[in-house]
């Protein structure tokens, strides 16, 4: 009753406002879209993060019921098997690498000299390579000035027209410009969120250069800092990417320092984030040590087979690998929870990523980022026992032979020799060039460096090709990628260097097939065809087998196909039974979707879940990872119901998967199928307890999860409750700028100006660059005829987004009115 008093109230003063009726209405929410929002994250952070985008509302493409076509006899797939909690290290089980120094001298040294024991730290005059002199870095609308206070503090001061200056202390410095193809350092500050974020404001060693990365804003890559850029065009601005795993927002994961955990506190509403050490040090590869020092204490190492730590000279090539592309790979994370010493793919997909990201050509090359990852495509990955580590000293910044030998530097051709021994028996016989040439080292033509796109090409950013491919000019061409003749050779034509090439060496060895079945991909239209060459079962080459599966699912398959061929369902079966966990997951999801209503397809689905044992939950979230991957790829492109069909196969795998509730969610919300969205929704915050991993990812999205079910609700006609569900979110997330938005609209529609205003004021003291907030800001204070307030805020508005034709209308009424 008082509400609608005070909503009386307020409506009889509003009719005598001088800025005219339009301003209300175009509050409501209807009309009312919050702010650009980017696409949730790709899965090298995790494939179910969740992104701001879920809060954008409102867009309709038809409302129709799915209903699951159920008969008694169907056979229904084998639950989950109970889900057991991962009992990670803490703290305690680390023991620091100066106590390694005490009976590894030699390794201690070798590694305090590293690109890893010198990777960073905190920030002071041995550290910082940028120079903190009090020298403004100008954008067109910001000076950042990089300086240090009387107490010896890195600091970013931040000043904008219209925001106070904003100091951002460098808690850490992350790299040193070490790497010879382009080395950078980039910066993190601990927000009072609990979070430690980088700023985007990096330095490049070779150019001297401040720059930062304008991919997803303006997509120009890395470039430097200039007077003609905005502060927005740099893409983490305001600083959003968090260091360590963390399942909002983009993210690091754990690869900047050593022993980073990023947990949510939901009683305290804000993360916890602790740091080991900015270095990379001895437990970030052979785990936690505490339990191997007290062995070597209690002399108790010369009798135990269990030394305590990880040992590297034990381990197969893979697992060896695994030890590096925990950090050098694009990964996904499966579940939470991983130190060294524990079976990575429990914890990430190393395969499963590149579907979505793309990040290399069909026969490996770079076509993104992650040039160390591509390893996996080498031959003498594939077809010998290669690991980083026969090249690589573990330990120090040095090379080595597969003996263990040092060499003298990174272009010794010893390290391919002790592989290739008859090469050396007349080197020049096999390169054709002066053996003291450049053009006789192995990985001049082998392993060139390489300009990595995403950078772009206003900054250098190389590094060696770890395909270590064969030399092929025109093909190099054709793919677009730069090709190690012509690093050299800049004088000759491409035709002439393939002609040279073809003289000297013949006819080339050739692709293997799974790598023509890739290249040929696009040109292929007929279905079997393509599945003899891109559903290969023999072979080790999971990274390509599970990329052509993907790519086989994308050009020739589709939800729930009344038929298909028998030669492709048995070799997606075969790949179904694969060794690689990945390439099986991705071959399951793909008879699941195209032919998850067969019986005879069900029944062998059926088959592959029994008897799993401890590795039912890898193979069970590799499953439904892919599933949501093909799905998103139907929700991106528009095709809203089969996204929902395949989200909800989702769900037969793992019932109450997060990620999989969440997307199915998102779906129905833009179809208009707002009561479906608010079930799915709703699922997704009651889904914390079914795993560790739904406990990863909604505890510190329950506040976001919260207004995007406000937002279905309030699309229901339930606007009492979207706005509870407003202030729940706010109640477990002080720093949800969206709900402040939401309830704010909420208290314009009633009119009650004051409310809004005040909520309104909330969100920008949170994003100082809100746009859409400052201009209702201004319908807020032109509720309450306070005219120049709202005449401030809506030039505001119009200052950061500019083309808003609503907000010049409403500025051009109210500037009337203030003259009358």
């Amino acid at each position: 009753m008082a509400r609608k008093k005070r909503a009386k109230r307020h409506k009889s003063r509003s009719q005598t406002r001088q800025a005219g009726p339009s301003e209300r209405s175009a509050a409501r929410d209807r009309r009312t879209s919050p702010p650009a929002a980017p696409a949730p994250p790709s899965l090298r952070l995790t494939y179910w993060v969740l992104g701001a985008a879920l809060v954008a509302g409102g867009l309709t493409f038809g409302v129709w019921a799915l209903r699951d076509r159920e008969s008694p006899d169907r056979i229904v797939l084998p639950a989950p098997a109970p889900t057991t909690l991962t009992i990670s290290p803490t703290l305690e089980d680390f023991a620091g690498s100066e106590v390694c120094a005490d009976c590894h001298e030699a390794q201690y040294e070798a590694w305090e000299g590293s690109t890893h024991g010198r990777a960073g730290g905190p920030a002071n005059s041995e550290t910082v390579i940028a120079p903190f002199n009090g020298e403004p870095i100008l954008f067109a609308d910001a000076v950042v000035t990089p300086s240090i206070n009387e107490y010896g503090e890195y600091l970013f001061t931040v000043e904008q027209e219209g925001v106070g200056p904003l100091v951002f202390r460098v808690d850490g410095v992350i790299g040193r410009g070490h790497m010879v193809g382009g080395g950078t350092q980039g910066f993190v500050t601990a927000l009072p969120d609990g979070t430690v974020r980088f700023v985007p404001f990096d330095f490049v060693r070779a150019e001297g250069l401040w720059f930062c990365n304008t991919n997803t804003s303006i997509d120009g890559g890395w470039v430097p800092i200039t007077d003609e850029m905005r502060l927005s065009d740099c893409r983490d601005w305001p600083p959003s990417r968090i260091l360590g795993n963390a399942s909002r927002g983009d993210n690091c994961q754990e690869c900047h320092g050593s022993q980073i955990n990023v947990s949510f506190d939901p009683d305290a509403r804000r993360y916890k984030t602790t740091i080991k050490s900015f270095r990379v040090n001895c437990e970030s590869c052979h785990g936690p040590a505490a339990r191997h020092v007290r062995l070597a204490e209690d002399s108790l190492l010369a009798d135990s087979l269990d030394v305590g730590v990880l040992a590297f000279g034990t381990e197969d090539k893979d697992t060896s690998l695994e030890i590096c592309f925990q950090c050098h790979a694009v990964k996904g994370m499966i579940k939470p929870g991983y130190y060294p010493g524990m079976p990575l793919q429990s914890h990430y997909s190393l395969q499963l990523p590149l579907t979505e990201t793309q990040p290399f050509f069909p026969d490996g090359r770079v076509r993104t980022f992650a040039y160390q990852q591509n390893h996996l495509y080498s031959d003498c990955y594939l077809s010998g026992s290669m690991t980083c580590v026969d090249c690589h000293d573990p330990h120090g910044p040095g090379y080595r032979d597969i003996y263990g030998r040092p060499l003298e530097g990174r272009f010794s051709n010893d390290q391919c020799l002790d592989c290739h021994p008859s090469k050396a028996d007349d080197i020049t016989k096999h390169t054709f060039h002066a053996a003291d040439s450049t053009g006789s080292l192995c990985v001049g033509c082998h392993m060139p460096f390489l300009q990595h796109p995403v950078i772009g090409d206003q900054l250098r950013f190389s590094r060696s090709d770890h395909t270590i491919p064969i030399p092929r000019p025109a093909f190099d061409e054709a793919l677009g990628v730069e090709n190690a003749c012509s690093s050299c050779h800049q004088d000759l034509s491409v035709e002439e260097l393939q002609e040279q090439t073809e003289e000297w060496y013949g006819t080339l060895k050739p692709h293997k097939d799974i790598i023509v079945g890739l290249l040929r991909a696009d040109e292929m239209s007929d279905r079997k065809s393509a599945a003899s060459l891109l559903l290969q079962s023999e072979g080790n080459h999971p990274i390509a087998k599970v990329t052509a599966v993907d790519r086989f699912f994308e050009r020739f398959l589709r939800p729930n196909m009344r038929r298909l061929e028998k030669e492709v369902v048995a070799a997606l079966q075969e790949l179904a039974v694969n060794e690689y966990m990945d390439v099986r997951a991705i071959a399951l999801a793909t008879l699941h979707a195209a032919r998850g209503e067969d019986p005879s397809t069900r029944r062998f689905l059926a088959e592959q879940l029994e008897g799993m044992g401890a590795l039912d939950e890898d193979l069970r979230r590799r499953w439904v990872v892919a599933l949501v991957l093909f799905g998103e790829r139907y929700h991106k492109g528009g095709d809203l119901h089969n996204a929902i069909v395949v989200y909800k196969k989702g769900l037969e795998i793992l019932p109450n998967d997060a990620g999989a509730l969440l997307y199915l969610a998102r779906a129905h919300n833009e179809t208009g199928d707002y009561a479906n969205a608010i079930e799915f929704f709703q699922r997704t915050l009651e889904s914390v307890d079914a795993s560790e991993s739904n406990r990863w990812l909604v505890d510190p999205n329950v506040g976001l999860l919260l207004v995007s079910l406000g937002l279905a609700l309030e699309n229901h006609g339930q606007a009492a409750a979207a706005a509870e569900a407003y202030r729940r979110a706010i109640a477990r997330d002080p720093g949800e700028v969206m709900a402040y938005f939401r309830l704010g609209n909420y208290y314009m529609e009633t009119s009650e100006y004051a409310e809004a205003t005040d909520l309104y004021r909330k969100a920008l003291a949170l994003k100082p660059d809100f746009a859409q907030a400052y201009y209702h800001l201004g319908l807020g204070y032109a509720g309450m005829n306070q005219i120049e307030p709202a005449v401030a805020a809506v030039e505001r508005s119009l200052e950061l987004e500019p083309g808003n034709t609503e907000a010049q209308q409403t500025r051009r009424r109210l500037r009337d009115a203030l003259q009358s």
